[in-house]
């Protein structure tokens, strides 16, 4: 697949051999505005009708940070019905990614406070430099709270009790400790942190992607059901699987002890 790249003020987009690359460049500290998410929502869109792109990477070009989040300053001074719609907005771009069907990977290569860590959690996985700085949710700080997502992504990742503390103390985590919570998913030497995530993408790409999108949507859409009507939706992707060109060369690859051909339909 030819590298396509599109650059807009906030981001820049790139797509190549099944991989898109989401780059932040916002401010310097990464720090966003409205105008950010909406490039990021128009960026969602795009990837989510583009049947190559298997895998997102969400990352930052800008050193030393991820994302600290919306800005101080615009918060300060927009209204209140502005920015209660303002985090509407956010939480529903980044719903659009749970319900997507690529992988979504947060690169986490330097601080990710406040809605820079709701950003990452609303991925589907989080990777991060071994001395990237801190991670958490601060806002306790400013008198409010993690108004796009913090209060509950962090409670069903991590558990109740752990996020009720991050979020009351406005804690922040070291990368090692956010390993040790399931805050991320695993992390890399500092200087290595891009390298092994993009590493991890095309592993996937390569990989069986038909059952790697649909085992996605079974835990991200099932965790919000009954475990008897979530069972049975998970048996309805399954039925989807098995009918699947992919199912057909997977069984008879391992009958046959050769490595699969996968087509990702």
């Amino acid at each position: 697949m030819m590298s396509v790249t599109t650059r807009k003020e906030k981001l820049t987009l790139v797509k190549r051999d099944g991989i898109a690359e989401i780059h932040l460049h916002i401010s310097k500290t990464n720090s966003y505005t409205l105008d950010f998410y909406k490039e990021l929502n128009a960026a969602i869109d795009e990837i989510r009708f583009d049947p190559e792109i298997k895998v997102v990477v969400l990352m930052s070009d800008v050193p030393k940070f991820f994302s600290t989040g919306a800005d101080i300053s615009f918060l300060k001074e927009a209204e209140p019905r502005f920015k209660t719609q303002f985090c509407l907005f956010c939480n529903e771009t980044l719903d659009k990614i749970a319900r997507s069907p690529q992988i979504y990977i947060a690169c986490l290569e330097g601080h990710t406070v406040g809605g820079g860590l709701e950003m990452a959690l609303g991925c589907d996985l989080r990777f991060m430099g071994d001395e990237a700085g801190k991670i958490g949710l601060p806002e306790v700080t400013l008198g409010v709270l993690a108004g796009t997502g913090g209060t509950q992504r962090l409670s069903r990742l991590v558990g109740y009790s752990r996020a009720l503390d991050m979020n009351i103390t406005g804690q922040l985590l070291t990368p090692q400790e956010a390993l040790e919570i399931g805050l991320v998913n695993k992390v890399f030497p500092q200087a290595e942190t891009r390298e092994w995530t993009l590493a991890y993408a095309q592993k996937i790409v390569e990989s069986a992607t038909y059952a790697v999108s649909n085992i996605k949507l079974s835990i991200m859409n099932g965790k919000e059901m009954p475990l008897n009507v979530a069972i049975r939706y998970e048996g309805e992707l399954q039925n989807l699987l098995f009918r699947s060109e992919d199912a057909k060369e997977g069984l008879t690859a391992f009958i046959e002890k050769r490595k699969a051909g996968w087509k990702g339909v």
